[in-house]
């Protein structure tokens, strides 16, 4: 058994913009992270309304491939240490009190690497993050735990 956390959250109100820190964010099903710009548009795809990344991935991503990436960077919403994000695919966890269903992975792709730098596509491939689907609304902020769920 895996017990992690979240380590920031980080929204985008436009597409293109840079994504910015909050101190918390509502989810909400069908529609996504308030404040978000898939939130903001109508409402967010099942596999659109959280996307989350290990921190442990940008750390590898120093470590092997010489790039630094703030979390922000990534481009996903919420960052995780001690989650196997991975190994969420199909499956329901909680998030602070949010219950998600992890949907597919999310691998990086060339409109990142246009944004940040060309070694990120190679060195996030199959540790990009996770995309879920948010099935119960409520607030998840820095330091919540990440838990498989009950």
């Amino acid at each position: 058994m895996w017990q992690g956390e979240v380590v920031s959250i980080h929204l985008v109100g436009q597409k293109g913009q840079p994504t910015a820190p909050v101190k918390q964010a509502r989810a909400v099903p069908g529609k996504g992270l308030e404040g978000d710009r898939y939130y903001q548009a109508g409402g967010a795809a099942p596999d659109r309304g959280a996307t989350l990344i290990e921190i442990e991935s940008l750390e590898a991503l120093e470590r092997e491939d010489q790039v630094q990436m703030a979390p922000g960077e990534a481009r996903r919403q919420i960052v995780t240490r001690g989650v196997p994000l991975n190994h969420l695919v199909g499956v329901e966890f909680l998030v602070g009190e949010v219950r998600l269903r992890g949907m597919r992975l999310c691998e990086p792709c060339q409109h990142l690497t246009d944004l940040t730098h060309p070694s990120v596509l190679r060195g996030l491939v199959h540790r990009g993050g996770l995309r879920a689907q948010i099935l119960t609304e409520g607030v998840i902020r820095p330091g919540d735990p990440v838990s498989a769920s009950k």
